[in-house]
């Protein structure tokens, strides 16, 4: 979770602080004019400001302590001009040298930092996100004493306020993701989406229990969830914030909450990440936060298929022929190739009942992406360039890399099986990320649809500075927010 609990816009500082937190890049030489420094201070810092002449430095820090409201003053070195992601790394730093001081409340001079409305939503994302820890475990361990920012300058409030929020619902994607699959089953991620849902009237939930799969025809989404002790859910919220004959936009999130791989079991090192294999669920419940509280104009469909993958007396086999939701059949020719089978059903059921005009989803679908693209960016498919264009749009704003790979018609014959529609697999090992994506495409109809493989980005140790050090990153939530809002 975010450690600040109190993030605040103020045009003065007419309040004590512990600490005020001033911008000094390379040409400085005026601190600007503020009511809660003493004459003294301000001379004093005017005075560090140029003779100085490295504090513009990255990282460069003077203290100065005063005689008024502010208990100390930093000046923290700063290089002008910097890029989005830049800025959201210096907000992450900024509150990692809050917390290492002890400071419980902060002040930041924007003015002194350049951040303007341009920039004040990346700023504000970065010192929401650099705030983060998990110690839900570790109930002996101090917490961050971290409690309160005063952000001062004239700036928009609100754009302050989505700042901090999309970042909130990074920091509630990564708790959901670090939590072990013991405690983070398909039945908490239900309870925690129904909750969110009735936080704003204009949500309402629907969860499906494993009991009515096969009922329903989920053959694909109950083949995996048969092996489970833990009953499978398909997750559904919908969100009506936009005019009633406007089609809503989809997200589809994968929510393997433990992926042993079945009975095509994984090898055992490493197999505790596999609690991660729920990331893409993660990104869609912490979208669905975001916009239970921001109420943006427009519809939208949230939807999570929840199981885990357990080998067992019931669990599929190798060679099982299941029947999708829209009635295409599938040879299952490895259990460890679980995710798309999963969001095979959940995107059929959404194409067929919600009629979406565009699908995103999300997934730890394949290792082949760590092979391909590493640990920095998403794998991005899709079957039409226009929504495939407004993604990436979006990740650029975001600062959440992304990269397309193709999908031409030769991938999807890999697909193709033999004595059944298709199967699961493509030709192992080429290819494996797109054979994911051609296989999906499957599902959709004709609906504008986009595929962002996570598995290198969701967790792990990750760059910049507003990423944790380890454990789930959160990442694609600010991205799709993005996304959303230029679809309004």
């Amino acid at each position: 979770m975010s450690t600040i609990k109190n993030l605040q816009v103020k045009t003065n500082l007419n309040t004590s602080c512990d600490l005020l937190i001033v911008g000094a890049q390379d040409g400085a030489s005026k601190f600007p004019s503020m009511d809660c420094v003493s004459t003294l201070s301000r001379k004093s810092i005017n005075n560090a400001l140029s003779g100085e002449k490295k504090i513009g430095s990255e990282k460069k820090r003077v203290i100065i302590y005063n005689d008024n409201k502010v208990k100390r003053i930093a000046l923290y070195g700063y290089v002008k001009n910097a890029e989005l992601d830049k800025i959201r790394a210096l907000g992450a730093d900024i509150t990692s040298y809050i917390i290492s001081n002890k400071i419980k409340h902060a002040a930041i001079n924007l003015k002194s930092f350049f951040i303007t409305d341009k920039n004040l939503q990346a700023f504000c994302e970065g010192l929401v996100m650099g705030s983060y820890e998990f110690l839900d475990y570790k109930p002996k361990a101090k917490g961050i004493v971290l409690s309160k920012i005063t952000l001062v300058g004239d700036v928009d409030k609100k754009i302050a306020q989505k700042g901090e929020v999309l970042a909130r619902g990074v920091c509630y994607g990564r708790d959901l993701s670090n939590h072990p699959a013991n405690v983070l089953t398909p039945s908490y991620i239900a309870k925690d989406a129904v909750k969110i849902a009735k936080t704003n009237s204009k949500m309402k939930s629907k969860v499906i229990d494993v009991s009515k799969f096969e009922k329903l025809g989920l053959g694909s989404f109950y083949g995996v969830a048969m092996g489970a002790h833990e009953p499978a859910k398909l997750i559904l919220v919908e969100y009506k914030g936009g005019k009633a004959k406007d089609k809503p936009i989809a997200l589809v999130g994968k929510g393997l909450t433990f992926d042993s791989g079945g009975i095509s079991i994984k090898p055992s090192a490493k197999m505790d990440e596999m609690k991660f294999d729920m990331c893409g669920s993660a990104v869609v419940m912490g979208v669905l936060q975001a916009v239970a509280e921001l109420s943006p104009k427009l519809n939208i469909i949230f939807a999570i298929g929840s199981t885990e993958n357990m080998p067992g007396g019931k669990a599929q086999r190798p060679g099982d022929i299941v029947t999708a939701y829209n009635g295409k059949t599938i040879e299952v020719l490895n259990t460890d190739a679980e995710g798309r089978l999963v969001l095979a059903d959940v995107l059929a059921y959404v194409t067929k009942n919600y009629k979406p005009k565009e699908i995103l989803d999300f997934a730890t679908l394949t290792g082949a992406v760590l092979m391909a693209l590493g640990d920095h960016a998403s794998g991005l498919m899709g079957n039409d360039s226009s929504l495939i264009n407004k993604v990436k749009k979006a990740s650029k704003k975001s600062g959440e890399k992304v990269w397309e790979l193709p999908m031409w018609e030769e991938y999807s014959k890999d697909v193709k099986s033999t004595i059944a529609d298709l199967r699961n697999l493509g030709r192992p090992p080429m290819a494996g990320t797109i054979a994911g994506g051609v296989f999906l495409q499957e599902f959709v109809d004709d609906t504008p649809w986009c595929h962002l493989d996570i598995a290198g980005t969701a967790w792990g140790p990750k760059e910049p500075s507003y990423q944790p050090k380890n454990g789930a990153t959160g990442v694609g939530v600010r991205m799709v927010y993005e996304f959303l809002e230029d679809s309004i």
